[in-house]
């Protein structure tokens, strides 16, 4: 994805506006928005902001997981299932 074509002073964002609201979410591509010549800010489409949140928290959730692995804070598979029929037990046996 190239964003040479979507790098816009913010004069330019105050003037367009509208248009460049609708350009994002049409086309899906975020604008990068300079002041004095320096990028500053990204203008994106808030359903593409909203699916990358989602991307970044699955990512988190997997590198979790690899760190729990490699610091040893596993368990088997026959582990778990004990665990989880521990526990439904457990709680059947309160209610009685």
């Amino acid at each position: 994805m190239k964003y040479s074509t979507q790098i816009k002073p913010i004069s330019y964002i105050k003037a367009n506006a509208a248009e460049v609201i609708k350009n994002v979410c049409e086309t899906q591509q975020p604008y990068i928005i300079t002041v004095n010549g320096e990028a500053k800010a990204v203008l994106q489409d808030v359903r593409e902001y909203e699916a990358m949140q989602e991307r970044m928290a699955m990512l988190e959730i997997i590198a979790q997981g690899q760190r729990e692995y490699i610091e040893g804070k596993t368990v088997t598979l026959d582990e778990a299932i004990a665990n989880i029929r521990g526990k439904a037990s457990r709680k059947a046996m309160s209610k009685s």
